[in-house]
């Protein structure tokens, strides 16, 4: 009998030390978005204030060789960039350096004088010049990015004086309009405030500190192989194709663009062969121009959920985790499931499984973060997927998250 126990012990204490643990309640539903054609691949992670608690992967991170997905898959997070925007800017204002409620021009002089553009084309002034608050929670009246005759550039300081020199839309802060000219004024802030190039900062203050080594704006063969490639509808809607978006686009022409800087093939067949002149230049946009992994964003969500620290490091006040997790629209409304703080939206409905108050970010090829105070969890879903129906993104959202919700939140237990 003493033999028997001890074998148990022993094989116990060696499926502990092989890292053997329970099935995952996560990896039957990554696994149903892939046979279910919504997700191509997808990696997910739920991490609570001390560490991961499940790291998931299922599909494929390219349709066309039938690459399995690796849990360190890279994925460009688009909108998602606006959240890390938000905290940079939110360290300044901790340091006393810039004030929510200072108009932009105190910083970017262009700005003064600015007009706003009255239904009947008559230009007369604001009631109040735009603020830092409201370029950063989408209030701003300020040209959106879709304009036809706005021409941006690979330079952030340009861009941004191009903005000024548009009238506003609308009285500051009485209409919610997304906004990435906005964001990328925020940015531009960053850059006057600090004296550094918005990437380098990024880089210095917050990627590097929190050990977030594979967020960039521009990825290096090592991360492009590691990429996680878009796909989208087949024509009969019955499955899911690969994208190419740098058909027809010679190397030659890549090179050229890039001024010779090496600019991964994946990456222009994933991005676009334009994305090379990002490289040649090395910019980035605030609004949305990173791409990361799940470990990455989930270490960055642990220190939101730690109110802005983590491993013995402060990065912002838990004043300041307030002001990024809280609405600043004021009166002014966003939608009846979410609201607006600084650089991140705010769940005002339980709907996708995040508590009231949850706040976080999506991306516009379906990414997304949630940070959960109530429940004392973050959740993180990446993929990279066009064309995705609201109906699937309410079975995807919803179905990682109402799980994690279920097996780690507090409430859900």
């Amino acid at each position: 009998m003493m033999k028997l126990l001890t074998f148990f012990s022993l094989f116990a204490l060696a499926s502990l030390l092989l890292g053997e643990t329970s099935p995952s309640p996560i990896k039957p539903v990554l696994e149903s978005l892939v046979d279910k054609h919504i997700a191509p691949g997808v990696v997910t992670l739920v991490t609570n204030k001390d560490k991961v608690l499940d790291f998931e992967s299922a599909g494929y991170a390219s349709l066309v060789s039938k690459t399995p997905i690796r849990k360190d898959a890279v994925f460009w997070i688009a909108s998602m960039s606006k959240s890390l925007t938000g905290t940079a800017l939110m360290m300044l204002v901790d340091e006393g350096k810039v004030s929510l409620d200072d108009p932009v021009e105190k910083y970017l002089p262009e700005f003064k004088d600015q007009k706003v553009k009255d239904a009947d084309g008559i230009l007369r002034a604001p009631k109040h010049p735009i603020t830092v608050r409201e370029v950063m929670c989408h209030t701003s009246g300020m040209v959106l990015a879709n304009e036809k005759t706005l021409r941006q550039t690979q330079s952030l300081k340009d861009n941004v004086a191009l903005y000024a020199r548009f009238p506003l839309r609308q009285e500051p802060g009485t209409k919610y309009e997304y906004n990435n000219c906005g964001i990328n004024t925020g940015g531009r802030i960053i850059e006057v405030v600090s004296g550094m190039n918005y990437a380098d900062f990024m880089q210095k203050r917050l990627f590097e500190p929190l050990g977030m080594k594979d967020t960039t704006f521009w990825p290096n063969e090592e991360q492009a192989a590691r990429l996680a490639h878009t796909a989208r509808f087949t024509a009969d809607k019955k499955g899911l194709e690969e994208i190419q978006q740098d058909k027809g686009a010679e190397q030659r022409i890549i090179d050229k663009w890039s001024e010779g800087v090496h600019v991964p093939r994946s990456v222009t067949a994933d991005m676009g062969a334009g994305i090379a002149f990002n490289y040649a230049k090395h910019y980035g946009e605030p609004a949305g121009g990173f791409f990361s992994t799940a470990a990455d964003i989930g270490t960055f969500c642990r220190m939101l959920l730690n109110a802005g620290a983590l491993d013995g490091k402060r990065y912002l006040s838990e004043q300041a985790v307030k002001h990024l997790s809280s609405i600043q629209t004021g009166e002014t409304p966003v939608s009846p499931d979410s609201a607006y703080g600084v650089g991140f939206s705010i769940k005002l409905k339980e709907d996708e499984g995040p508590s009231v108050g949850s706040f976080g970010h999506r991306g516009a090829r379906r990414t997304a973060m949630w940070i959960d105070p109530k429940n004392e969890i973050a959740m993180v879903i990446l993929v990279e997927r066009f064309d995705m129906t609201g109906e699937e993104q309410k079975i995807m959202y919803g179905g990682f998250m109402k799980a994690a919700v279920a097996a780690y939140g507090k409430t859900g237990k």
